[in-house]
């Protein structure tokens, strides 16, 4: 806490007066373009690895950056039915990481004993992941699997996120573009699924 008082005193007295402006006008409402969708893992920062102003993302968040299906958590919906239809988002973001906590304990999933609720997260919207990409890539294991059902667990949220009748809706009206992310803290790489060759590829400069 005493880092966060600090870091909040500096705020308030460095930051905030010179960008005061700025912050008025964002009490006139916010108007972001995309709908970013993380893991709660403390290590990422979208504003920062995006290099992102206020008011730019609209960020939802989870243990594993989860998207369940329509009709299954109506939290998730509601974050997303709100960016798409009332904020108008034009992008849709969803960004795994690598040594991520939730993909690591699916793989030992008996081990949640202690916490029933985060057991029941995993064990529904990503072992049924596990469980495929085990069958499809028997030869994989240790990091080679694990860097695959990353890889495979963020496209399953994209399809997941289809399932979302007012992000259907957008996709049919050609008014949403939907992105699957995956960034690595080793190199602060961001890697974006190329749809035509099929894989994931580094974004680069435009």
């Amino acid at each position: 806490m005493k880092k966060l008082i600090k870091g909040l005193h500096k705020f308030q007295t460095e930051v905030f007066p010179i960008q005061k402006d700025f912050f008025q006008e964002l009490t006139k409402g916010q108007n972001p373009d995309i709908l970013f969708v993380s893991c709660s893992d403390s290590r990422i920062n979208p504003h920062l690895v995006t290099s992102a102003d206020p008011g730019d993302l609209f960020l939802l968040r989870n243990a594993g950056n989860i998207i369940p299906v329509y009709g299954s958590s109506i939290g998730e919906a509601a974050t997303i039915e709100f960016a798409v239809r009332e904020l108008k988002v034009k992008d849709i973001i969803i960004c795994g990481h690598s040594h991520c906590g939730a993909i690591k304990a699916t793989f030992n999933i008996k081990a949640l004993k202690d916490q029933p609720n985060l057991k029941k997260w995993l064990k529904k919207n990503i072992l049924p992941t596990l469980t495929l990409v085990q069958q499809n890539y028997p030869d994989l294991d240790g990091d080679a699997l694990t860097s695959v059902l990353l890889q495979e667990h963020v496209l399953q949220q994209i399809e997941n996120l289809k399932t979302h009748p007012v992000v259907a809706q957008a996709i049919l009206n050609q008014e949403i573009t939907l992105h699957a992310w995956v960034y690595t803290f080793e190199s602060g790489d961001i890697f974006s699924f190329n749809v035509q060759e099929g894989q994931f590829e580094i974004i680069k400069h435009f």
